[in-house]
């Protein structure tokens, strides 16, 4: 005979309390990956994955047979998908597709068969329908494993704000290494893999002028409150924490459309950024020097060599 279990209303209680824990913890990461801004506690989250690596772009064959609709599909919505990859509506992800390239392991352009190829093993890395066709609802598992490798998201998803750094750990970048040459500060330690990065990307051509220049570096607490004074603050690109007072944030000038600031949100400008051959340079190199980047803000790449 099965009796019916009364439950008390205490134990209800505790139940429901459990589930709303369970589902706020789920919406702190998605906030914490999608923007800047401080976060309430969560549980310690483990750093995703590194991408897999690159093929020589002389040896991957781009043309792989199997694929091509995958590819005419990706190639119809590299310009007209519409969707809001970061909570913010968008038109296309060819600001995304030098990341998503990346992550999926191969140079190809993003409307080969030979990217779709490479896409659909990355998908079907992460129990997804491996078709080979970019996805929004894909692109937030992608996302998401991006954001997690960098430590200050780390932190941040815990609903801590790292502190900022002594100023005895700070350098000043030489005038001719910013961008007007304003006064900007880094962390030794990053200013150091900063300067190693740059000699790379010019002995292959692809620094030169103005370009991979600092654009912005460390801001104080005081400098990111004032900021934040006049409202609008933890979004996509303005918190009261951001990974600018660790010392480790960098915005680095890429060529942008005329009458447009460098590190301007509109869409147009990171479309822009994201073809420059700069930016795809940082996107295949600057993990070797240590180097995350931020997908929304192509400008945005944070050191990870010592702890926020």
């Amino acid at each position: 005979m099965v009796r019916d279990v009364k439950r008390k209303p205490s134990e209800l209680l505790r139940f429901l309390i459990a589930v709303v824990l369970v589902l706020g913890i789920g919406a702190i990461v998605v906030l914490r990956v999608t923007t800047h801004g401080p976060a309430r506690p969560a549980a310690a989250i483990a750093p995703a994955a590194p991408p897999p690596p690159l093929p020589a772009p002389s040896t991957e064959a781009c043309g792989t047979d199997g694929w091509r609709d995958a590819a005419a599909a990706n190639d119809r919505s590299l310009n007209s998908l519409v969707w809001s990859p970061f909570g913010r509506a968008e038109t296309g992800w060819a600001t995304y597709a030098p990341l998503i390239g990346r992550e999926a392991g191969t140079r190809c352009g993003p409307a080969t068969a030979g990217f779709a190829a490479a896409y659909a093993r990355w998908q079907a890395a992460h129990k997804l329908d491996p078709d080979g066709i970019v996805k929004e609802s894909d692109f937030a598992t992608m996302r998401n494993a991006m954001a997690l490798r960098r430590p200050f998201v780390q932190q941040t998803a815990q609903g801590l704000c790292p502190a900022a750094p002594a100023d005895t750990a700070l350098a000043a970048a030489a005038p001719a290494e910013s961008y007007g040459g304003k006064p900007i500060q880094l962390r030794e330690s990053a200013l150091t893999a900063y300067r190693r990065l740059v000699a790379a990307a010019r002995a292959e051509g692809v620094a030169h002028g103005e370009v991979l220049k600092l654009v912005s570096g460390y801001r104080s607490p005081a400098e990111e409150a004032q900021r934040c004074s006049g409202g609008g603050c933890n979004t996509l690109t303005r918190a009261h924490c951001s990974a600018h007072r660790t010392g480790l944030a960098m915005d680095l000038y890429l060529d942008h459309p005329a009458g447009q600031d460098p590190t301007s949100t509109d869409d147009a400008n990171r479309a822009a950024m994201a073809r420059t051959p700069a930016y795809r340079w940082l996107v295949v190199h600057a993990g070797d020097y240590g180097f995350l980047p931020y997908p929304f803000e192509p400008w945005h790449w944070e050191w990870t060599g010592e702890p926020p």
